[in-house]
Order: C-alpha cells, then sequence, then structure tokens
C-alpha cells in the first residue's frame, strides 16, 4: 500500500517515543531484581491497572475478535469465553488479595509458602517455573504469528529474502523486527518500562479505538449492516446449532464456522463454562497478570488495580472491534474477488486499515495497533525471565550473585526466549490454532492442580508435581495427534488426567508439614476444606478466625461477571445503532458497579488481623 507522510510520521512518531520512555525510565530498574521485575512494589495500583489493561489489548487477539464478529454477529461475545475472559472477575473478588499476602516475587516462589521446600516443594517449584517458559514460549508464537500478518498487509516493502535453502517471507520479517524493537527497551528497563510505555499506550489505543468507531459510524449505515448479515446475526442468545446461515451472502464464512468448531455455539458456551470456572479457580497463570498482582503495594491495592483492568479494556477494545467489524462487512465482495476466491478472515483487520481508512486516520490506527503488540508482547517479556533468574539462577545455581548479574542472566533468558517463540511461530498454522492451544490444551493441564492448592489442605508438592506434568502431557498429546479436533472439546480428557495425576502423586505421599501449613493459612486465609489446619493454627493463633466469605465471593462473581459482560456489549450495540441494547447495557452497568462497590469494594481486606 502506499503511505502518505502524515500516516508514517504518526508511526515514527509512537515508536521513536516509545522507545525513549522505555530507556530514559529504566535507571531505576537497575538497583535490585525487585525493582526490575516488580518496580520495588512501589507502582500505583492504577497505573498497574491502565498497564495490565493495556498489556491485554494485543495485535493478534484483536485480529481475532475482529474475525469472529464478523463472522458470528454478537453471539461473539460469548467466544471469549475461552481464556475465560471473565478469569478476571476472579481475580478481583478474592484472587488477588489471597496472593498480594504472600510478598514474593513470581508465581513460583509463592508456591513454596503453600508447599515448602522439601523435595515436593522443589517439584513443585520446577514444574511451576516449567509451565510459565512453555506458556510464555506459547504466547510469543501467537505475537509473532499475529503481528506478521497484520504487518504485511500493511507497510508496503517486501522484506522477503533467502538464506541458502531457506526462504524468509516478508510476514515473518517483519514480526522478527518488531519483536527486536519491543524487546530492546524491555530488557533494558524492566517492570518501569514496561508500565510506563504501557500507559502511554493505552492512551494512543484508546484515541485510536474512537477514531475508529466514529469513522465507521459516519461512514456505514445501519441499512448497510443489516443487508449484509445473515438473520440471527444481531440476536445475542447462543442457540445450540450456532443459528447463522452464510449461504446466500457470503458462503465462506460457513466454512469457517466449521473449520473453528463453533457449529454448536450453544454447546460450546456450556463447556466454556464449564472450563471457566475451573480455570479461574486456579487463579491467574504465572504470567504478566500475576506479576502486576505481585507488583502493587498492597493486597487491597491488587484487587483495585484487577477491577480498573476490565473497566479500561474493554469498552474502548470493543468500539474499535465493532468498528472495524462493520467497516469489513459492507467491503467483503471486493475482498473475495481481490482474492480470487480464497480467503483469510484472520487478515480482515489489515484489509480495513489497508483499504478503507482515510489519511491520519490510518496513521492513528496503526500506531495504536502496534502500541497493542509492543505492550503485551513487552509484558510477557518482562515477566518470564523472572523465573529463570529467581526461580532458577537464583535459588539453585547462585544463590549470592549480584543484583547487577542477576539482571545481566534476565537479559540473555528474554533474548532466549524471544528467539525460541520465535521458531515455534515459524511453524504455526493460524492465530485461532495458536487461541485454542493456549486456551483449552495448555491451560486445561494447569487446572485441577491449581485448584486443589487452594481448597484443599491436604494436597501438597508431589501432588502438584504429577498433576501439572499430566496437564502438559495431556496438552502435548492433543496438540501433536489430535490437531483438528477443537481444543475445548478435550478439555475434560485433560482435566481428568490431571487430576489423576495429582491426586495419585498426593495420596501416595505425606502432607506438607504443620508449620507451613499453619503459616500460609494465617497470612492467606482461603476459604474450602482447610478444618484440621484451622484447628492445629488456633492453638498457636488463639484470635485466627475462618474465611466465612465463599457465599459472598461466589455471588459477588457472578455479578461481577454480568458486569464485565455488559462493558462489552454497550460498546458493540452502540457502533451498530441499537439504542434500546445501549439503554439496557448501561442500566445493567450502573446496577451492578453500586452492587460491587457495597458488597465487594468496601470489605476488601488487605491483611487479616485477627490472629
Amino acid at each position: 500500500m502506499k503511505f502518505d507522510w502524515i500516516d508514517l510520521s504518526i508511526i515514527a512518531l509512537y515508536i521513536v517515543l516509545s522507545i525513549f520512555i522505555g530507556f530514559w525510565i529504566s535507571k531505576k530498574a537497575g538497583k535490585s531484581l525487585q525493582n526490575y521485575f516488580l518496580g520495588g512494589n512501589q507502582l500505583k495500583w492504577y497505573y498497574l491497572g491502565l498497564s495490565n489493561g493495556s498489556g491485554m489489548f494485543d495485535v493478534s487477539g484483536a485480529a481475532w475478535t475482529v474475525t469472529i464478529f464478523f463472522v458470528y454477529g454478537l453471539k461473539s461475545v460469548w467466544i471469549p469465553w475461552l481464556w475465560p475472559v471473565w478469569n478476571q472477575i476472579f481475580v478481583m473478588i478474592f484472587m488477588a488479595v489471597w496472593l498480594r499476602r504472600s510478598n514474593v516475587m513470581t508465581g513460583a516462589e509463592w508456591i513454596t509458602t503453600r508447599f515448602g521446600n522439601d523435595r515436593g516443594g522443589k517439584f513443585s517449584h520446577i514444574i511451576v517455573v516449567v509451565f510459565a517458559v512453555i506458556s510464555a514460549i506459547g504466547f510469543i508464537a501467537y505475537f509473532f504469528v499475529g503481528i506478521g500478518k497484520f504487518a504485511v498487509m500493511i507497510f508496503p516493502w517486501d522484506l522477503s529474502f533467502s538464506l541458502g535453502r531457506v526462504h524468509i517471507i516478508s510476514e515473518y520479517a517483519y514480526a522478527t523486527i518488531l519483536l527486536t524493537i519491543t524487546t530492546l527497551y524491555v530488557i533494558k528497563g524492566g517492570m518501569y518500562s514496561v508500565v510506563a510505555t504501557e500507559v502511554m499506550q493505552f492512551f494512543v489505543m484508546t484515541i485510536a479505538c474512537i477514531a475508529v468507531a466514529w469513522f465507521a459510524m459516519k461512514h456505514v449505515s445501519a441499512e448497510q449492516i443489516e443487508a449484509s448479515v445473515p438473520n440471527g446475526w444481531f440476536d445475542i442468545v447462543p442457540r445450540w446449532d450456532g443459528g447463522l446461515d452464510w449461504t446466500d451472502i457470503f458462503a465462506q464464512a460457513n466454512d469457517k464456522i466449521a473449520e473453528d468448531g463453533y457449529g454448536m455455539l450453544g454447546a460450546m458456551v456450556m463447556m466454556m463454562l464449564f472450563k471457566g470456572i475451573f480455570s479461574s479457580l486456579a487463579g491467574p497463570v504465572p504470567s504478566y497478570d500475576m506479576q502486576r498482582i505481585l507488583s502493587t503495594k498492597t493486597p487491597r491495592d491488587a484487587a483495585k488495580m484487577s477491577g480498573l483492568t476490565s473497566l479500561v479494556l474493554y469498552p474502548p477494545r470493543y468500539l474499535m472491534i465493532a468498528g472495524l467489524g462493520i467497516l469489513a462487512l459492507v467491503s467483503v465482495g471486493p475482498m473475495l474477488e481481490a482474492s480470487n476466491g480464497t480467503f483469510d478472515f484472520e487478515k480482515i483487520l489489515p484489509f480495513v486499515i489497508n483499504n478503507l481508512l482515510p489519511v491520519g486516520l490510518k496513521g492513528i490506527i496503526l500506531a495504536g495497533l502496534l502500541a497493542a503488540f509492543m505492550s503485551t508482547f513487552s509484558a510477557f517479556v518482562n515477566s518470564a525471565p523472572a523465573y529463570i533468574v529467581n526461580d532458577l539462577y537464583k535459588k539453585y545455581i547462585n544463590p549470592n550473585a549480584s543484583g547487577k548479574r542477576y539482571i545481566r542472566i534476565s537479559y540473555f533468558s528474554s533474548i532466549g526466549m524471544v528467539v525460541v517463540g520465535i521458531i515455534f511461530g515459524f511453524f504455526s498454522a493460524s492465530i485461532n490454532s495458536l487461541t485454542l492451544w493456549i486456551t483449552s490444551s495448555l491451560y486445561g493441564g494447569y487446572v485441577a492442580a491449581n485448584v486443589l492448592k487452594w481448597v484443599w489442605w491436604r494436597f501438597n508438592g508431589y501432588g502438584y508435581f504429577w498433576g501439572m506434568l499430566a496437564g502438559l502431557a495431556g496438552s502435548t498429546i492433543k496438540f501433536l495427534f489430535f490437531p483438528a479436533t477443537p481444543d475445548i472439546y478435550l478439555f475434560p480428557i485433560i482435566l481428568i488426567m490431571a487430576s489423576a495425576g495429582s491426586f495419585l502423586g498426593c495420596l501416595f505421599t505425606k502432607p506438607v508439614d504443620d508449620d507451613t501449613l499453619i503459616e500460609f493459612y494465617k497470612n492467606v486465609r482461603p476459604w474450602g476444606w482447610w478444618k484440621p489446619v484451622y484447628l492445629k493454627a488456633k492453638k498457636k493463633y488463639p484470635g485466627i478466625t475462618k474465611n466465612k466469605d465463599l457465599p459472598r465471593d461466589a455471588f459477588n462473581i457472578v455479578i461481577g461477571i454480568i458486569w464485565q459482560t455488559v462493558l462489552i456489549t454497550a460498546p458493540v450495540y452502540f457502533v451498530l445503532r441499537k439504542p434500546q441494547g445501549v439503554l439496557i447495557s448501561l442500566a445493567v452497568f450502573i446496577l451492578t458497579s453500586i452492587i460491587l462497590k457495597f458488597n465487594w469494594l468496601d470489605k476488601i481486606k488487605d491483611y487479616e488481623t485477627s490472629v
């Protein structure tokens, strides 16, 4: 495509500003590991919330969400339950407080507060590090595929070249360049650089989202949208059979539905609900979301930060998703003709930017999407090396090294993980395939052991190790031998494998020692099956009380999921010119916000004082 100098100037200014901020603030990161990875626990919760929301707004995810909005319409709001998106509500309501009370640096280090430092505890510690590294590499590959597909349709230069018999296409060349630029400022400045650049990137993205929605609503009428979609596209209720037939409008969309495995959308939603409850109870995976929680000043700040993440993430994101989606709906015919009968749905987003946006707005949205990519990628590149440095090198190899040496090791760890992630990205078929594998297979193997660690006192480090290992084995078997089967349908099998490993590994070995369990229970105070530990803790700490908040937490979670959902539906209805949907969404948002204010926010406790 041909760039106007205005668009190029906007993009160049954004990239230079990101790099400048990242390097300018990097001097604060070099003092210690605590400063480098957690910002010294001195960062304001609202900066971390903006940073976390920015980090969750990535290009690959945006491209995927535009695709599912185009194909499934309003029913697409349910499909992100694959992750599930509402695991953030579980974190907001109680999980962030439980995690932050530990005062540790990483999820792996947190495991030692639960299982101790005996052999079982060390096994559990190592398996968390392995999972954190594998999931980070998977996400880097996911970003590599997404940004490559985006960049090759946006930028006009052909960067393909050959190295002997190996041919590197432009898609991979662009992705490698953008990953390299982001990695440079992340490894230099650590958490300070990540948060500072992500806050700036959040405002760039928000401006871009509002601008795209305004342009789309100005140029696409409600009547045009109606004429471009099949019956049932505006129906938000997920039907058992999907309820969409694109045959008379765009038959390839039917093939896309079949390929995704979402034809029985009603069944999918039930499976996603089943999986999502278990996944959310497991807590956040050892990634950047957990790092933001551990970076806050207090447990109460951790909960507020998690709530702010949903509040700032979804309205602007879905303004852009809906805006780009309706622009694509009325122009898909020319797109199909230009592709000679073949069509990559995952390139809808860059096609719309390429062909439909005017000078100036094109530069703004490109800067916004680059910001989305860089913020999410930088969050992973900063969080994952903490496990290698703090939980492997410092703990087992060189516990007495200087802070500068630890940070230097982090540099090499970051670079190594990015390189491996890029290699995996070369062999990944699509964004959707990586999304499904990460959310349903890989995370499915994480669930059993991580639910049990919270709710059952008898669960030990050996059970955790074998449960995680069985889950990873199940997800790998699925990836290698059943690639065509939708991942969500194999989640129960992977869950059973992981549960069997957890229970067998636990019941054939000794419980965690009493001192570790008592201190963990005193500090974290989870609900669940903790009666034997509670009775022992009562003798040591006579003032200790049981956590009786489960009914309230469960009620708040239901309210919170509704609250989060209308943050998605309101901007979509607004762009589609559906005033009734907007008003209902806003009314529900106000009501649920009031309930959460009095039944959640006002009742958050930093630490239990009755001991």
